[in-house]
């Protein structure tokens, strides 16, 4: 897995962001109270392995708090239980190029996922292959079957559900686009390919959530958090609801409404949450365990944050928190 993870370092270099040293996790100092400036008391509730390529990228929470998360360089799901036990769900098949030809990255990955009421994963995989790329459903118990194939050239990254039109909404970070399927799969639509989605030099439109009559969706290039109203099925105009955040991956809203959103920063490693007028305040930072945070979720008042260590090669690993003020 060195050598996977050394691939991931070059490229990742290349895109001008760092370069990654592979550390063992038990070399990985423990934070201090003295030395946090969080905002959110926080813990590290479990550590991942570096060397088998478990970088989390992605993750949805069940009912019993256990994170559904995808390894991206592992090309794996797997489930994260409360107790701290990790099982691995199902392993996608590297393309036969290994997959250098995916857009960006130059090694094939599991992104965005979302977990149903019943146990069922639905979950994407970007390999630089048209016979794999694509957005895959997971029963309880089954292999992964793809259900709709997306573009090859693309690298497709966020995964949202609209239960209500019973269809998905996904991201595609190089292509600069929303596409939707439906819940049965098959044919895949690009809902829209706005300017604010696009890329500037490395990636694009990325986490994607569906609130409040409106798709909402980040821009890691220009660090921005966007809403696209839904009218009539169709995407309204673009309104950039937040700007200024650096390195802004995936995200998710605290509390019935629309009007606070907590996001990761990847490259600063810190956590953020956004107000309606949106202005930021950090809630977590590397002196809390960060390791390039790429995604996060919500369950009562416990926010689980994923970090992957693309860059910081030290530590991919799961931090709980409590919000504050609720």
């Amino acid at each position: 897995m060195r050598t996977r993870t050394m691939t991931l370092a070059i490229a990742v270099a290349a895109a001008g962001i760092g370069v990654v040293t592979v550390v063992p996790s038990s070399a990985v100092p423990a934070a201090t109270a003295a030395a946090r400036a969080s905002a959110a008391p926080s813990r590290i509730a479990n550590h991942f392995d570096l060397t088998k390529g478990q970088m989390p990228e992605n993750v949805a929470v069940g009912p019993d708090g256990t994170a559904y998360v995808t390894f991206a360089a592992s090309r794996q799901v797997a489930a994260v239980t409360p107790s701290g036990g990790t099982r691995i769900l199902a392993t996608l098949p590297a393309p036969a190029d290994g997959g250098v030809n995916t857009p960006v990255l130059a090694f094939a990955l599991t992104t965005g996922i979302v977990r149903m009421t019943d146990g069922t994963l639905y979950f994407l995989y970007a390999s630089g292959d048209a016979a794999s790329t694509g957005l895959y459903r997971l029963r309880p118990g089954r292999t992964p079957h793809r259900i709709a194939a997306l573009p090859a050239g693309g690298l497709p990254n966020g995964l949202a559900f609209d239960a209500e039109a019973k269809r998905f909404y996904l991201t595609d970070s190089v292509l600069g686009t929303i596409s939707t399927v439906s819940l049965d799969g098959g044919r895949v639509e690009v809902w829209s390919s706005a300017p604010e989605l696009a890329a500037a030099g490395f990636l694009g439109a990325n986490g994607i959530k569906v609130r409040a009559d409106a798709i909402w969706a980040t821009n890691l290039d220009h660090g921005t958090l966007l809403r696209i109203p839904v009218r009539h099925g169709r995407p309204g105009p673009v309104r950039v609801a937040a700007t200024g955040l650096v390195g802004i991956d995936d995200f998710t809203f605290v509390g019935a409404g629309d009007q606070q959103v907590v996001a990761t920063l990847n490259g600063p490693n810190t956590v953020v949450s956004i107000d309606a007028a949106g202005r930021s305040r950090t809630l977590l930072t590397a002196a809390d365990g960060l390791q390039n945070p790429t995604s996060v979720a919500v369950r009562g008042r416990t926010l689980y944050v994923l970090s992957a260590a693309y860059t910081t090669g030290v530590d991919p690993n799961l931090a709980l928190a409590t919000l504050p003020g609720r």
